[in-house]
């Protein structure tokens, strides 16, 4: 029997991480003994593990990613005993190489040979073990996955598109049609019992030929629309909705109206319907339209910003879907839209290490802008024009200049309503050349040596406000 350490480093995710859990199983049919911990932890780093197998998840985290391999490396006797796989991992294979003598495994584990055990081909195929992620049967998890209590599945792997935004290619790189959905969920309920929700990881869903076959396999396991769901806490039997969610986003270019009647038969909250480039403006509208129609409730949008796009058309996305929004309130559809923006950065290179990534139409204070402005939203804009209005702006102008504010402003938009008008009524004062020079400081947002930028007064007296914490 061989002793397992299986580590995911300390970042925040929703996800649990089903490679690990996996490879869980795969060991415990072998019958070794198998411990999960996210995070580092003294005592576990202090014991010898014959194997660690440590997650990676996006390659921004790659800091955090690195401290917790050299933390484990004195935690087997051979540190080529250590293998690291996932997104990151797949993607920075010689950078990670450079740093450790260790085994980096590269995109899914179909093939035989990746951690040089028999078998090992099978592990993606196998079931995931839930329970390392349940906080009471893995006595030492300390974190609580807000999906745990879901079945996570897949219905295709991989995806038909190539987007240069995207690391699926290359970590899914052949696109799977069909996979069972009822074989994983009724073995997940039957070895750890029922769960609330369905959660789909597939990529690109509607590339598939088998769809339709895909929902009647969802509707049969329960989850048509409307379903209930009905569990026991502290004693009392309380029902809730169930929900389905295709968590990577639906392609609207493959979205015909056959398919949305589909999704409008299972019990689908939210439909997350990606709006990437201003260019398809003209069918995401209609496809969102079509959901209206058939009175899917609940729609998740991603809006990626910082890629080839301006902050114009950014903005245009955002107020698309406020008067959108509107539309479907005045004609007494249920519909509502939650935007969800997502800032690009490179999935490969040096650039990839870290969030700091500035687009061709982007400077630093503008995207430094957007992320004060979501930390008031945590994270998403919603159906409401006032509150959108508020948040960033009546117009494309007005948007611009909340963003260009000092972050305290920003943040603290209402305490600070004073001091911001009095500073733009001094920015209003300067003349056309000294609001190209202020410009040109606030775009590369560093104010720490203000004195050393400039000599003007009248541009010193506006950069102070932003040394205001």
């Amino acid at each position: 029997m061989s002793n397992i350490l299986l580590i995911e480093p300390s970042y925040k995710n929703k996800y649990p991480p089903l490679g690990l859990m996996k490879i869980s199983s795969f060991h415990k049919k072998k019958g070794d003994n198998v411990i999960f911990f996210k995070g580092c932890s003294p005592e576990l780093k202090n014991f010898k593990w014959d194997r660690i197998y440590i997650a990676s998840l996006f390659t921004f985290h790659w800091i955090k990613t690195i401290n917790t391999i050299r933390y484990y490396l004195n935690s087997v006797e051979n540190t080529r005993n250590i293998y690291v796989g996932g997104v990151m991992a797949t993607l920075m294979i010689e950078k990670l190489e450079e740093q450790f003598d260790i085994n980096v495994v590269s995109g899914l584990l179909n093939e035989e040979g990746k951690i040089g055990l028999n078998n090992d081909q099978m592990i993606d195929s196998i079931l995931p073990d839930y329970s390392i992620i349940d906080q009471q049967e893995n006595k030492i998890l300390d974190y609580e996955y807000p999906t745990k209590d879901c079945y996570i599945a897949y219905a295709t792997r991989g995806c038909i598109r190539k987007c240069a935004f995207c690391a699926v290619p290359i970590i899914e790189p052949l696109f799977s049609n069909s996979l069972s959905i009822a074989h994983q969920v009724n073995a997940i309920k039957k070895k750890y019992g029922e769960k609330r929700n369905l959660l789909l990881m597939d990529n690109n869903v509607l590339a598939s030929e088998c769809f339709p076959q895909i929902i009647e396999e969802i509707k049969n396991l329960g989850f048509y629309k409307g379903a209930k769901y009905t569990h026991e806490k502290n004693g009392k039997k309380i029902t809730v909705n169930r929900y389905v969610d295709f968590n990577q986003g639906i392609d609207a270019r493959l979205l015909t109206i056959d398919k949305m009647r589909l999704f409008s038969e299972i019990a689908i909250s939210p439909l997350r319907i990606a709006f990437d480039n201003i260019s398809d403006k003209d069918i995401y509208i209609e496809k969102v339209r079509l959901a209206a129609e058939y009175k899917i409730k609940v729609l998740s949008n991603y809006i990626l910003f910082n890629f080839t796009d301006t902050p114009e058309d950014f903005y245009e996305r955002l107020k698309i879907n406020i008067v959108l929004n509107q539309e479907f309130e005045k004609n007494g559809y249920c519909t509502r839209i939650w935007s969800f923006p997502m800032k690009y950065t490179p999935v490969l290179g040096e650039i990839a290490l870290n969030r700091k990534h500035v687009g061709k139409h982007w400077n630093k204070k503008l995207l430094r802008g957007i992320q004060c402005v979501l930390l008031a939203t945590h994270g998403v804009v919603g159906p409401k024009k006032a509150f959108f209005e508020e948040a960033f702006g009546r117009d494309v102008e007005e948007f611009k200049r909340i963003l260009l504010m000092p972050e305290t402003f920003i943040i603290r938009r209402f305490e600070n309503a004073r001091k911001a008008k009095l500073l733009q009524s001094r920015i209003e004062k300067l003349n056309k050349e000294e609001k190209n020079q202020l410009l040109k400081i606030i775009y590369k947002n560093d104010f720490s040596n203000i004195e050393e930028l400039t000599q003007n007064k009248s541009i010193l007296n506006i950069l102070r406000y932003y040394k205001l914490k």
